[in-house]
């Protein structure tokens, strides 16, 4: 635990959730040039937040068949980004050559992925243990939770 102090003088105790936050925050700032958000369709809504996961475009259209509930998917020419709750990462090492983009960020482009999937519902949301494992298959990575675990 890491200790701050406060504009009183008096030290803050930080948290272990605190400290995870502020290393996604500066995953989610850093990098080349500005971002852009992904937007939940209107009429729809995030309660639990909105991360996205990225992945090659020629992974795209063979994951689809494998989900058993598909939520939002965007596209553009390189990539298709499914939107996932909010902290979809932890505890997760999404396999090469996915991409988790905590805040549904995506790196500047001309123009947005466009919009190519939306379920029924109200909910944006790809479940993201079946996608992390769809893709792990595709990739030919285990799961993190199946590897050896070194002291």
């Amino acid at each position: 635990m890491g200790v701050r102090a406060t504009s009183a003088g008096a030290p803050r105790v930080l948290n272990l959730d605190t400290l995870v936050r502020l290393e996604r925050g500066l995953r989610t700032t850093s990098g080349t040039g500005p971002s852009r958000r992904l937007t939940v369709p209107e009429g729809m809504r995030a309660p639990l937040g909105c991360d996205a996961v990225a992945m090659p475009a020629r992974l795209g259209p063979l994951l689809m068949p494998r989900l058993p509930r598909v939520g939002c998917v965007y596209a553009d020419s390189t990539h298709w980004w499914w939107l996932v709750p909010s902290d979809s990462d932890v505890a997760l090492e999404w396999p090469a050559p996915a991409h988790y983009a905590t805040g549904a960020l995506v790196p500047a482009s001309p123009g947005l992925p466009g919009l190519i999937h939306k379920p029924g519902g109200t909910l944006p949301y790809t479940p993201p243990i079946p996608l992390y494992l769809a893709l792990c298959r595709l990739t030919g990575t285990p799961p993190a939770w199946t590897r050896p675990v070194s002291a």
